[in-house]
């Protein structure tokens, strides 16, 4: 494995004998070094690999541009949580990792942030949530000053945003708001309380996560003529149809985007299904 390009002392872009680019940090890893010079692998402390149409040079300024000692710790802290796989992915460790500096900074100086989406947070993603708990959980280990619990509802927003593909959370921050506003639209039309806990709901949720996924991405649904199954869904279920187009319109005006007739179809039969 050689040296592509040295970011500073602790960061290099290298390629490895198949020809993939993978960003190393360690301390001195890259001290005195020069591209085309063979990597010295006992520096090596940690090895990302760039995902998706991640840009390997511009993860690693990034990467480079943050305090080593909080790189680590948030690498340390997502493998003790149980989340290696996102431990090697720069994206999330660069965003995570600037998100604790943060934290720390305002800890240190007896500040607390209150985050306003904490039940919807708490409830709507609980698996991320409680990985988000177990994250301060290990940071606080390996740090000084403690950071309040309250920011686990951060750490857990930067897990969901890694499904979209790590960045800011603004994204995710109006996802969690368009859920609750779904499932509050959803109990005024049928004049019934959802259970965020029950099984359909959580299917629910899931559904929404992908469809939102979808519309990030840019690949909803999408059949020329109304597909077959949409026909069959909005025959069966008039009320709970009407209600999804409701929910497409809310869609319009929060993330600009026009849901398509396959995207409504399936977005219906959910809501029968959580209001059977």
């Amino acid at each position: 494995m050689n040296i592509l390009r040295v970011f500073n002392n602790n960061v290099v872009l290298a390629r490895e004998d198949d020809g993939t680019e993978v960003i190393l940090t360690g301390w001195g890893l890259g001290y005195q070094t020069r591209p085309g010079e063979p990597v010295d692998p006992a520096k090596i402390a940690r090895t990302f690999r760039p995902v998706d149409d991640q840009d390997p040079d511009r993860m690693a300024a990034q990467l480079a541009g943050l305090p080593t000692e909080h790189v680590q710790i948030v690498g340390q802290a997502l493998v003790a949580a149980g989340l290696a796989r996102l431990a090697a992915n720069p994206a999330v460790v660069v965003a995570m990792a600037d998100h604790v500096g943060s934290a720390l900074s305002r800890a240190a100086s007896g500040q607390a942030l209150e985050y306003p989406l904490l039940a919807e947070v708490s409830h709507l993603y609980a698996e991320e949530y409680a990985q988000g708990q177990a994250l301060v959980e290990q940071i606080n280990e390996r740090v000084e000053v403690p950071l309040p619990a309250s920011e686990a509802v951060g750490l857990t927003l930067h897990l969901v945003n890694a499904g979209f593909s790590a960045g800011d959370l603004s994204y995710s921050y109006r996802m969690t708001g368009l859920i609750q506003q779904f499932l509050d639209v959803i109990s005024q039309q049928f004049g019934r309380e959802l259970d965020v806990g029950s099984v359909n709901v959580g299917r629910f949720i899931t559904h929404l996560r992908y469809l939102f996924v979808r519309i990030h991405q840019r690949r909803q649904l999408l059949d020329q003529r109304h597909s077959a199954v949409g026909v069959a869904i909005r025959d069966n279920y008039p009320e709970a149809a009407r209600c999804a187009d409701l929910l497409g319109s809310l869609v319009a005006l929060r993330l600009d985007a026009t849901l398509t007739e396959d995207e409504l179809s399936y977005l219906a039969l959910h809501v029968a299904r959580v209001t059977a």
